[in-house]
């Protein structure tokens, strides 16, 4: 096994006096083999994506060993930019806090924040009960109650100005489960449960392989493909802004069908926008 290289080892493994084995290079070592290529490319590449989340002290130990890394990898072949390529903006206010919630959520800590929305005129001071991080389009949000009983509330890291620590606020031991919450929402803005519906879309022939291949929603279906090759699908989801984003990037390429009331309002947005050119 040692001299294949089922293991990676091809050692250099010779019998001498019919019955011993060792190494024809006296100085050569399993525990020093240089790396391969192959091994150099996905260290280089693993290296770039895990500093993405150089914001936690989660990695701050890891930092170091990520440094070490880079400086092998660099050590042993030509440095070249990175293969893989991770949409990033270093430059969005309010990473600074995502170390910060993050312990907090950790260690189940009371937070009072001080926050002022897009549509506030000046920030408030809110008690808040973190549960978890969000990561939407390039966004972070933090998820929680202000109160016991109160409704889930979701607020942006980059309207939140400052963030102290209440120590005698109980913290609200809640089973929040993420993946359950958002089960039904394109990104963050969840409302009542009862007010899933579902939304059927035509998509045009150029685009149908796109999103064939890359959902709208985990809840898609397709459900028909017609005689010119544009396909309509369906989901199961909340009426939300940000469906209506979603929709409306695709511009022309997508038809709502239903509900109604969607297909209003993106008709309304479309000829609103349209008012702009005229």
């Amino acid at each position: 096994m040692m001299r294949s290289d089922k293991l990676g080892y091809n050692a250099p493994i010779e019998v001498y006096d019919k019955k011993y084995y060792r190494y024809a290079d006296p100085a050569y070592s399993i525990t020093d083999i240089p790396l391969s290529d192959t091994d150099m490319q996905v260290l280089s590449e693993t290296v770039e994506m895990l500093k993405q989340f150089k914001d936690f002290s989660l990695f701050s130990e890891l930092g170091g060993i990520i440094q070490r890394l880079e400086d092998k990898v660099y050590t042993e072949k030509t440095r070249q930019p990175a293969v893989i390529h991770l949409d990033k903006n270093e430059n969005l206010k309010g990473l600074s806090h995502l170390d910060s919630l993050y312990q907090a959520i950790i260690k189940k800590v009371v937070l009072i924040i001080t926050y002022q929305s897009f549509t506030a005129k000046m920030a408030s001071n809110l008690t808040f009960h973190p549960f978890i991080l969000k990561e939407y389009n390039n966004r972070w949000f933090l998820v929680g109650r202000s109160k016991e009983k109160g409704p889930v509330i979701t607020l942006a890291l980059d309207r939140i100005i400052e963030i102290n620590y209440d120590l005698h606020t109980p913290y609200l031991e809640e089973d929040f489960d993420g993946d359950t919450y958002y089960q039904n929402t394109i990104g963050v803005t969840v409302l009542h449960p009862n007010s899933v519906r579902e939304v059927i879309l035509r998509i045009n022939p150029l685009n149908a392989p796109y999103v064939l291949t890359k959902p709208f929603h985990t809840s898609q279906k397709l459900l028909k493909t017609l005689n010119d090759s544009s396909i309509t699908v369906s989901i199961k989801v909340h009426l939300n802004f940000e469906l209506e984003r979603l929709i409306l990037g695709f511009g022309d390429s997508v038809e709502v069908i239903k509900p109604q009331k969607l297909r209003n309002r993106i008709k309304n947005k479309l000829s609103y926008a349209l008012n702009y050119y005229q």
